[in-house]
């Protein structure tokens, strides 16, 4: 009885962890499929009040003003394995008081100085983004504050190079009219000295798949002892009795 109940068990853990990786195979593809749409144009970008799930990961085309003076660089950030920086830049959007971050892009890290940043080309004037509507940027575990390398232009004290980015407490610090529900992903081949292989979301499929795996195989090895105590052991210890 309680072989039963184990191998149901272990068979319905892993029966339910196929489900949650086919769950998170169909967000990716719909991730996929936002990702091939035509950009949103300016205006519907601006009718976003919300950063509904709908919204995130759909190009967009904007045009405005980048705000080279008020540029963070967050640390510890990795692309193809070498750590560096991701490079966020406010930008205004023209004909609006409507300011988004961008994440523009990577720089390697000076392995000497780590405040020692490479040059990042910000063309001045109006100009014209495209990239993924995403989520703020991501946060890292924060063991403690990042030392400051130069104060931030308005005053405030803050260094550029920082270790997360909470866009609240950005938009309080420099006071723009920032959005501070999503941000924009640049999209395109490497320019301005910036690389932009961005990582694919993590959304732990093969986590699943590997859940799903130990969970069968607990099962299979349930079955198999049950098995072998229950039937195979008591067959063996009858025919040694027997020759005796």
């Amino acid at each position: 009885m309680l072989a039963a109940i184990g191998i149901a068990g272990t068979f319905s853990l892993g029966q339910w962890q196929l489900s949650r990786a086919a769950q998170k195979e169909a967000i990716q593809a719909e991730i996929d499929a936002r990702k091939n749409l035509e950009p949103l144009d300016q205006a519907a970008f601006l009718a976003l009040e919300n950063a509904s799930s709908s919204a995130l990961h759909r190009p967009v085309r904007l045009r405005g003003l980048w705000l080279q003076s008020q540029t963070v660089y967050l640390d510890n950030r990795q692309m193809h394995g070498v750590p560096g920086f991701y490079v966020l830049t406010p930008f205004a959007i023209e004909g609006s008081n409507q300011t988004v971050m961008v994440q523009r892009g990577w720089i390697q890290r000076n392995f000497n100085d780590r405040t020692q940043l490479q040059p990042v080309v910000t063309p001045a004037g109006l100009v014209e983004v495209i990239g993924a509507i995403s989520p703020p940027p991501s946060h890292l575990l924060d063991l403690g504050k990042t030392e400051p390398s130069a104060p931030m232009p308005d005053g405030a004290g803050s260094s550029p190079i920082r270790q997360n980015l909470d866009l609240e407490a950005y938009r309080a610090e420099t006071g723009l009219p920032l959005r501070t529900d999503i941000s924009l992903q640049q999209n395109g081949e490497a320019s301005e000295g910036l690389q932009r292989d961005w990582p694919a979301p993590a959304l732990g499929v093969e986590k699943h798949y590997g859940y799903a795996f130990q969970w069968f195989g607990l099962s299979a090895l349930v079955l198999i002892l049950y098995v072998w105590f229950q039937f195979i052991a008591p067959y063996r210890r009858a025919r040694l009795a027997r020759r005796r």
